[in-house]
């Protein structure tokens, strides 16, 4: 599970990186969600406030509802169509802190 954990963090580690550059290049956006799923790139509205109340904690991210990881994650906040996760102590929460582009 320690791999698996460290691939859900790195792949919403990069998600968060995208969203950072498009918060840079657009004030009003759509940030395309930080999920742990490669597979899945889709789409959520997000206020520019949301969007900072979020990543105020580097271990906190944007889902869909239903793609909450439920062994590495707790949802802290549901929103109209997404819901905002926690890391768990252990390598995703590691990873987030780690590959927080705001704390570099």
């Amino acid at each position: 599970m320690s791999e698996r954990e460290r691939r859900i963090g790195e792949n919403e580690a990069l998600f968060r990186q995208v969203n950072e550059r498009i918060k840079e290049l657009n004030r009003g956006f759509s940030a395309v969600l930080e999920r742990g799923d490669e597979a899945c790139i889709e789409r959520v509205s997000l206020t520019p406030e949301e969007y900072e109340r979020v990543r105020s904690e580097p271990t906190d991210f944007v889902v869909t509802p239903g793609h909450v990881v439920h062994d590495v994650d707790d949802v802290i906040f549901s929103g109209d169509g997404f819901e905002v996760v926690r890391k768990r102590e252990g390598e995703a929460a590691e990873v987030a802190r780690e590959t927080d582009p705001r704390d570099q």
